[in-house]
């Protein structure tokens, strides 16, 4: 049986050379028991290294030409999908930890992708893969908005930069614009529901009417603002007015809540009396 010749390793000391780097001299720091020694590399720039990594020659510049670092697999040129990893970066993934790859897509973009997504097949593109696909949409317009330029994608959604007529910009999913259930920079929105709510000092006309009925069938005591506490079994009375929610008592019957609740809507009566003069034109046909 042949034996295995053992391999002698080079002695490490100042003035050995190891690809393009020089030892200097020794740091009188130690790594796992090995000298570490700095070097200087023929570009100018300099590394601290221990013995064993020169002695097996791991590690041959300062970083200037080798991107890949002792331990790490090399992807450089290696194509995943539509990638071509380019060069390892600093960074790694806050998820795996591993190390974050710069890489090229066919479409010509540059993107950033974490190892371990790459050798699983989990990202194969930039993301012009996905679907939908982007649409030329810059100059076209969508209700009040006018598309200015591509906003990127993200969650999944292409996004645009818009400028609504009323002066704002504002930032829209693609699938928004071409169904139609984004038509302004929310502006539209606001207009429209203070118009139908007819708001005056943070109180809605057209609630309040439709108040005048009393009933609420989505109400288990058959009355607005009258409910009875579980825990306790007596009726509730209260009322909202002017964004606020008053309290009108607690009751063992509950027609005595209902009275004192309909006692509190004399406050919208008179609320009503008020806008009505105020603004004869919204008053309502009898």
């Amino acid at each position: 049986m042949k034996h295995r010749e053992k391999r002698i390793l080079p002695k490490i000391e100042p003035g050995v050379r190891v690809g393009k780097l020089t030892v200097k001299e020794a740091t009188g720091q130690r790594k796992r028991g090995y000298t570490i020694w700095n070097c200087h590399c023929d570009c100018g720039g300099s590394i601290a290294l221990d013995t064993r990594a020169l002695q097996r020659g791991t590690v041959r510049d300062c970083g200037c030409e080798t991107k890949v670092r002792p331990g790490q697999k090399d992807l450089t040129g290696q194509r995943f999908g539509r990638l071509v990893c380019l060069e390892p970066t600093e960074g790694r993934s806050k998820s795996s930890g591993s190390v974050i790859w710069h890489c090229r897509c066919d479409c010509g973009n540059e993107c950033l992708v974490p190892r371990d997504q790459l050798m699983k097949g989990y990202k194969k593109s930039c993301g012009c893969l996905g679907h939908p696909p982007i649409k030329e949409y810059v100059g076209k317009r969508f209700g009040m908005l006018t598309v200015i330029e591509y906003a990127g994608k993200r969650d999944g959604m292409h996004r645009w930069k818009c400028r609504c007529d009323c002066g704002r910009e504002t930032i829209v999913g693609q699938t928004l614009l071409q169904s139609g259930k984004t038509k302004s920079c929310g502006c539209l929105q606001a207009s429209s529901i203070k118009e139908n709510l007819q708001l005056c000092d943070g109180t809605s006309v057209t609630i309040l009417e439709s108040l005048k009925q009393h009933k609420n069938v989505k109400n288990t005591s058959g009355y607005t603002g009258v409910y009875q506490n579980k825990k306790s079994g007596r009726w509730i009375a209260q009322i909202g007015f002017k964004g606020k929610m008053y309290y009108l008592g607690s009751y063992e019957k509950i027609e005595d809540a209902v009275r004192a609740r309909k006692q509190g809507e004399e406050m919208h009566e008179e609320f009503l009396e008020w806008y009505y003069s105020s603004h004869p034109q919204d008053k309502p046909k009898e």
